[in-house]
């Protein structure tokens, strides 16, 4: 079994694929076009973002077996395709989904504390106590969209407060003894917080828009650790400017590359005020990106491909 490795990984993966007796190649600078030429020698592929899998490429693929991608999600893969041609997808939400809920609630609290804003004042020399008064955690409801991995990881973590947790799927019978399942009319009434833990799909892309925000009925804490691409940042900023939006954590941005490698070329007017407003916390993301994280997102591929092949 040839594989072909186009990211850098942990070594772990090149290691144990070699002790399964596979044949690592490995390929970090070649362009797409580059790769589909010889794409027809390998049997299996492990990426993360570098570009897209698509029917061009998988049609060059004629004896892929598997594909692993060492990440969460695998919209950067036509799926249907793939599965059409016989092709096995591993993705590994389990490597990463304790690195999101922790980084979920991190920057949860940090708004809700504004312990980014006291923190730039203070190094700064200025000593304001009362503009930095804070917001406790405890009585309020947190409402998370998504309970697959990552939502019930950031369910577990906000166990030990005093809050009440509930949560949203398309999957019904998902809730479990950290949150409670509710349709969606009954989360836009009660949640104080709303943290997005979905895949990106034509379902979820731009579903945080300006009629979303209007249908909740309390202001609200924002927290997206899920795809940039879930949330209208224009609409996200009216509602930041109304007070609608108390606060947004942002892991991720509309205007992020496929690749999620590089920073954004294009600067509109929302990122702008994103980048200044003082309610507003902005990662690179980096919610699942943990040095725990690398091992067990790459243990994960190992472990399905082993058990599907070996």
């Amino acid at each position: 079994m040839k594989v072909l490795h186009l990211d850098t990984n942990h070594p772990l993966l090149l290691e144990q694929f070699s002790e399964l007796g596979f044949e690592n190649d490995e390929d970090y600078q070649s362009t797409k076009e580059q790769v589909e030429k010889k794409i027809h020698l390998y049997h299996g592929i492990v990426i993360r973002s570098r570009f897209t899998i698509d029917q061009q490429f998988l049609d060059k693929a004629t004896n892929l077996k598997f594909i692993g991608r060492v990440g969460a999600g695998l919209e950067n893969i036509d799926t249907g395709y793939a599965r059409q041609k016989g092709v096995f997808l591993a993705s590994a939400p389990e490597g990463n989904r304790n690195a999101v809920g922790e980084h979920a609630l991190g920057m949860l609290l940090s708004l809700m504390n504004k312990m980014n804003k006291a923190n730039r004042q203070v190094k700064k020399g200025k000593w304001e106590r009362e503009g930095n008064r804070g917001v406790e955690l405890e009585g309020k409801t947190v409402g998370i969209i998504g309970y697959g991995n990552m939502g019930k990881a950031f369910a577990k973590k906000l166990k030990g407060f005093d809050v009440e947790v509930i949560c949203y799927d398309i999957i019904g019978g998902v809730g479990d003894e950290n949150a409670r399942q509710v349709g969606i009319m009954e989360l836009q009434q009660k949640s104080d917080v709303i943290s997005l833990h979905v895949p990106q799909t034509e379902l979820t892309v731009g579903m945080v828009n300006s009629e979303f925000i209007e249908s909740i009925h309390n202001p609200f804490w924002l927290i997206n650790t899920a795809r940039g691409k879930c949330v209208v940042t224009k609409d996200l900023v009216e509602g930041l400017k109304s007070g609608k939006v108390l606060g947004a954590g942002l892991d991720v941005l509309e205007y992020e590359k496929k690749s999620f490698e590089y920073m954004f070329a294009q600067k509109p007017k929302a990122l702008k005020y994103l980048r200044k407003a003082k309610n507003v916390l902005l990662t690179p993301h980096v919610a699942g990106w943990t040095v725990e994280s690398k091992i067990k997102l790459a243990q994960t591929i190992v472990d399905k491909i082993q058990e599907r092949f070996c």
